[in-house]
């Protein structure tokens, strides 16, 4: 968004009707790459039907109305903190099976 744009959504005291995925992740208060999680956990759902390498746009209004649901939240934060836990678990199994392959090589 262009910085005359946002300067007068600022005087209009408006928010765009159409979020980008760095807005939401903002107005979240969670990573660019925490909303992908969200959308696949289907807490969020974007605006039309995009490709899957699309750009993804939210609706500004739905955004606004989850924030002041406290069990929406809770529910993002169980499925962004149990997306990372897994991810991590996985990476720890990988790098151990790596590690004991090498030293099966070594052998």
């Amino acid at each position: 968004m262009r910085e005359e744009q946002q300067h007068f959504l600022r005087l209009a005291g408006l928010l765009p009707a159409r979020l980008t995925v760095e807005q939401v992740a903002f107005l979240l208060n969670c990573a660019v790459h925490d909303v992908p999680v969200l959308v696949a956990a289907k807490l969020l759902r974007p605006l039309g039907e995009p490709a899957q390498n699309a750009p993804k746009f939210f609706a500004t209004k739905t955004v606004l109305e989850r924030m002041q649901d406290e069990k929406w939240l809770h529910r993002l934060t169980i499925a962004i903190t149990g997306h990372w836990q897994a991810k991590n678990a996985r990476r720890g199994r990988d790098s151990a099976e790596a590690t004991s392959a090498a030293e099966l090589v070594q052998e």
